[in-house]
């Protein structure tokens, strides 16, 4: 029996799940690691913790394997975070900075004040954001002394992947969908932007050779040593490819920390006029790259967090669905879950976290629901954008993450979007898109083989009559207008 390995590395934890050739669960092992949070503005975490979590996870899930039997290691994880550090000895220069934080603002306000740099940042397929990798690697070298120090010489900057792979190999290597999160990455010529590290000042050395994402990244160097990684994605490309998603027109969501949905437009790069995004959805090595329409919102389960961590209205994040069906509607109150501010298709980064239609009527239940709905009413925004930008209309929703388990919200889901949402029989769809790429990379299989390792668990049904679909989604309009430059 052979076995495939992957990593998955969230932005609350790190996962490691153990997959035989058949891509059944052999073993799995998540470790938390802490959110740090120095002010209001910034989400910071350790990258030397979250290099011992991936450890740890590995271990846990080979002791028990002959290691000889695992052919493939894929690796996906958190995009756009940002770690610094020493190519001498190894060690960050400072915390990552995480793809939530928000404290460049300023830079980016210059960065977009600065006409000459337009049509440098068109060729990335990004607006120019706080979300991206570009200002947080600008604010490091403006404000970490080491880093400006010694930035032509000894300075490595990189994304999650880049950093376990520098740990876990000794190579200084990304992947085109990481590489492509980073607002320095030429879509159309498939390369580092020359034009912006030039005009920025960022040393070229200073970043990642990047390769396709089903390459060979190198060999294990420590735990299951000579076993290859041998797949690199994103968070969101490995669950839009563990949808077998390969071909175009094909649309996901994943429900996590955030909210993404991405829809695979094939070998053409298709520019959104209607606030989302254009991005890498994979490339085999040897092979054209596949592109997506991506629609990113920050807070969906982060929202459930905040209602158990931050008010305390609930002991587990699982409460939420039996509290919010204490009551059949959100008694007219709407949440809108602007913490970071608004991503797709509004970005508006002085937005905030706004509750209105607060009555003496409202409890917590229907605070509850208003939560749940919130991460519905963000999903339909982003496929009715992408509706638009690509003139068609999606048949169906795949759907995949934690909050797929709460039968409420798909449900509301499918009724907002009057479309009919499916699931898969194994819910850790980003995991097994990875590996399961890593696994037909050694093989030398077709990418298309994907679909024999997903089968249908759950389908979801529209049951909401047009009026009452029209009068929510006004009421959430209404109130996404009123959370807008609260700052």
């Amino acid at each position: 029996m052979d076995y495939f390995l992957s990593i998955d590395q969230g932005t609350t934890s790190t996962r490691c799940i153990l997959f035989d050739q058949d891509g059944n669960i052999v073993s799995s092992h998540q470790v938390e690691f802490k959110q740090i949070f120095p002010d209001n503005k910034s989400v910071e975490h350790d990258a030397n913790e979250i290099l011992e979590t991936v450890r740890t996870c590995i271990k846990n899930v080979t002791n028990e394997i002959d290691i000889k039997s695992i052919k493939s290691i894929g690796i996906t994880n958190q995009r756009e975070t940002t770690v610094a550090w020493s190519k001498s000895t190894g060690k960050p220069f400072f915390n990552a900075i995480v793809w939530q934080d928000t404290r460049t603002q300023n830079i980016c306000d210059e960065l977009i004040a600065d006409e000459s740099l337009t049509s440098l940042f068109d060729k990335t397929g990004l607006p120019v954001a706080t979300y991206f990798s570009l200002s947080k690697i600008l604010w490091l070298i403006r404000n970490v002394p080491g880093i400006k120090n010694t930035l032509e010489t000894d300075v490595c900057f990189g994304t999650i992947d880049s950093w376990l792979i520098y740990n876990l190999t000794g190579n200084f290597y990304t992947d085109v969908t990481n590489a492509s999160r980073t607002l320095l990455y030429d879509l159309y010529d498939m390369e580092w932007c020359k034009g912006l590290l030039e005009k920025l000042n960022i040393p070229i050395d200073s970043l990642p050779e990047v390769k396709p994402s089903f390459s060979n990244f190198g060999e294990m160097n420590e735990i299951i040593p000579g076993v290859p990684i041998t797949a690199i994605l994103g968070d969101q490309q490995a669950a839009l490819f563990g949808q077998n998603c390969t071909n175009k027109g094909d649309v996901k969501n994943t429900y996590g920390t955030g909210c993404f949905a991405l829809t695979n437009t094939g070998n053409k790069i298709v520019k959104s006029n209607n606030g989302l995004l254009t991005t890498i959805a994979y490339q085999k090595e040897g092979e054209d790259p596949m592109f997506a329409l991506e629609g990113s919102v920050p807070i969906a389960g982060a929202a459930v967090q905040w209602l158990r961590d931050n008010l305390n209205i609930i002991d587990r994040s699982e409460e939420i669905e039996s509290l919010a069906m204490m009551e059949k509607d959100n008694g007219d109150v709407y949440f809108v879950p602007a913490f970071s501010g608004l991503f797709s298709p509004h970005w508006d980064e002085t937005a905030r976290g706004s509750l209105f239609g607060l009555t003496r009527f409202s409890n917590k239940s229907h605070m509850a629901r208003a939560v749940l709905e919130s991460v519905a009413f963000q999903t339909y925004e982003l496929l009715e954008s992408m509706e638009k930008d690509l003139d068609t209309e999606f048949e169906n929703l795949k759907v995949d993450g934690g909050m797929v388990a709460n039968n409420l919200l798909m449900q509301f889901q499918s009724d907002l979007l009057d479309k009919a949402i499916h699931s898969q029989e194994i819910n850790e769809i980003t995991a097994l898109g990875v590996g399961v790429a890593s696994y037909l990379y050694v093989k030398d299989l077709p990418l298309s083989t994907m679909g024999n390792y997903i089968s249908p668990s759950k389908t979801w049904n529209p049951n909401m009559n047009n009026e009452t679909r029209i009068n929510s989604l006004e009421s959430w309009y209404k109130a996404i207008e009123k959370a807008k430059n609260w700052l």
